[in-house]
């Protein structure tokens, strides 16, 4: 059975900066990745070049397949998203495939209502749809998202969510349309430790009600795997290490990996002592 998603040797490059040097990985239907790193090892642009969201500064090579929909009960069209026509790109990107990115006060329009930017996603997807149609549709994605009082909330504006809120508003514009791949882009990172544990709570319920296959980015192991089921180490613009999160969280072969790990304060972790330090990702 061919995997959803399938990255093979990707390169990004932004002129003398090499952002991503052969990453190759995969994805199955319904599966969690978690992709791990610090700030800078190339998480974000590879997973911007999967739904083809990086600037045109950038020059990328490899492949990223995509298993389309089955024309039987055997196969199913693979396309190399590198080489798509823009079009079918934006038939693709969030119908199959969808991304919550990490700060959700520059993703949502600031003097648009919540609701209309909900009701869009649907719109983009299914031009028949009237505004009675598309209202219901995003009134459906923000009750599920655990939005409180959504029918009178419906038209406020961004400013007037608090943080977590604005992440789960994010959440509903990604999973109105049903996709295929979720995408998300360190989530978690502005919130605090509660909000934190809520909405990693929520993304795992939605990724079982729906049957997702998710990419999960993060620079924390501890918060990979709470929702993951394997997990990539990547470090400047590779992939050092891969496997069962379980074993990698227990067992970790690489050396980066160990670092990692030490970096995460735990209630054993020796308060008179500097936490480890992960040594700087160079070439």
């Amino acid at each position: 059975m061919l995997p959803l998603l399938e990255i093979r040797d990707l390169k990004i490059d932004f002129g003398s900066a090499e952002a991503v040097r052969g990453v190759s990985l995969e994805i199955d239907e319904g599966e969690v990745l978690g992709l791990v790193g610090e700030s800078g090892s190339g998480k974000s642009a590879t997973a911007l070049a999967i739904p083809g969201l990086l600037p045109p500064s950038a020059r990328v090579s490899g492949e990223i397949l995509w298993s389309g929909e089955k024309k039987n009960q055997e196969a199913a069209r693979t396309a190399d998203l590198l080489r798509e026509a823009p079009s079918a790109m934006r038939r693709l990107r969030g119908r199959e495939i969808a991304m919550i990115f990490q700060e959700p006060m520059t993703a949502l329009n600031p003097v648009m209502t919540i609701g209309r930017q909900v009701a869009e996603c649907a719109e983009a997807h299914a031009a028949s749809f009237t505004r009675r149609e598309s209202k219901r549709r995003a009134l459906e994605a923000l009750e599920e998202v655990a939005i409180p009082a959504v029918e009178r909330r419906f038209n406020d504006y961004p400013h007037q969510f608090s943080g977590g809120q604005r992440q789960r508003i994010l959440i509903a514009m990604a999973l109105i349309n049903k996709p295929r791949l979720l995408i998300a882009d360190e989530p978690t990172t502005a919130l605090d430790v509660t909000v934190q544990a809520q909405i990693l709570a929520l993304l795992a319920k939605l990724q079982h009600d729906h049957g997702l296959a998710m990419l999960f980015i993060s620079h924390d192991l501890a918060v990979v795997s709470q929702v993951a089921s394997r997990v990539a180490v990547m470090r400047a613009g590779r992939i050092v290490e891969s496997g069962a999160v379980n074993n990698v969280l227990t067992h970790p072969q690489n050396s980066y990996t160990r670092e990692l790990l030490a970096a995460v304060p735990t209630l054993r972790t020796d308060r008179t002592r500097p936490l480890a330090m992960v040594q700087n990702s160079t070439a």
